[in-house]
């Protein structure tokens, strides 16, 4: 193959990058594992042969879902042995295309959470069709199943997710709420703080059994301020602490620094009624994408 021929190859993968990692961490919801599995797919479209790769963002993508579901089941074995709960980890989308995933509204917390719901099938599934637009024939041979079968997991999966995907509000009316979040947070009006807090609210909190973290989920809004409080009371760390705001995931989401180590990334799901979850991820491995994430301080 020439140099230029080389060079095409790598453009052409490179350009689709944002979708394979894109595609690869809404199925496996670790940005670490995501781009393992686009590496792999990297090494797989190196030794193609390109004569029989009729649309290459179809193959490429279906190279890429087939490692995260390879991925998946290793993750299985790993949080057998997870201490608490297990959320997504975080990353930046307020970098160029190429350092960020390929994003929409489907990677914000809460519709990842919903995603993890589904069995693995589903959510590639899924993610092939109605997030990324392949055609049943393409995703039932990256699942190596029928078209009928296929078309039984987007539907199984379709409905799952319109059940459980919360109805948000918009991005100005949930930054208006979060900054209250913030505010009464950090003044101790514990009060205005519950008011703001649906009375379904759920909080989950993922410290990987290295942070101090719930092993449960906690619901209710009593119990979500006394938990917080409890935290507030008896932190893992002592001295200096600041709290920002960036765009995580495709949403506003809260950073709060202890000693200029970040300690916690905070998402909030508002919908009319109030706040309806709290995600809380303390697990400092999860952490290290947001590093260097452009960030507003809040005083």
């Amino acid at each position: 193959m020439s140099e230029s021929a080389d060079e095409e190859v790598a453009r052409q993968f490179e350009d689709l990058r944002p979708q394979l990692v894109g595609a690869a961490y809404r199925v496996l919801g670790s940005a670490a594992d995501a781009e393992d599995a686009v590496q792999e797919t990297w090494l797989r479209w190196a030794a193609a042969d390109r004569s029989e790769v009729r649309d290459p963002r179809a193959y490429l993508l279906t190279v890429a879902t087939r490692q995260a579901l390879n991925r998946v089941r290793q993750q299985q074995n790993r949080r057998e042995d997870y201490v608490g709960p297990w959320l997504p980890e975080p990353v930046s989308t307020d970098r160029g295309p190429a350092e960020s995933v390929e994003l929409s509204d489907s990677v914000s917390m809460a519709m990842l959470v919903v995603l993890e719901s589904l069995s693995p099938l589903e959510r590639a599934a899924f993610v092939l069709h109605d997030v990324f637009g392949l055609s049943f024939a393409e995703v039932a041979t990256t699942l190596d199943r029928s078209e009928a079968a296929v078309r039984q997991l987007a539907t199984r999966a379709r409905g799952h997710v319109h059940s459980r995907r919360p109805e948000v509000v918009d991005r100005k009316r949930h930054d208006a709420v979060l900054d209250q979040f913030i505010q009464h947070l950090t003044t101790g009006d514990m009060d205005s703080f519950m008011a703001l807090l649906a009375p379904d609210i759920v909080l989950v909190t993922d410290g990987g059994g290295i942070k101090r973290a719930a092993l449960r989920p906690i619901h209710g809004p009593e119990k979500v301020v006394r938990w917080l409080v409890g935290v507030l009371n008896r932190p893992d760390y002592t001295g200096e602490t600041r709290v920002e705001v960036a765009r995580l995931n495709d949403e506003t989401a809260i950073l709060l620094y202890a000693d200029d180590e970040l300690d916690t990334v905070a998402f909030c799901t508002v919908e009319d009624r109030g706040i309806t979850a709290l995600y809380f991820v303390r697990n400092p491995v999860k952490l290290g994408r947001v590093t260097g994430t452009t960030a507003t301080l809040v005083d």
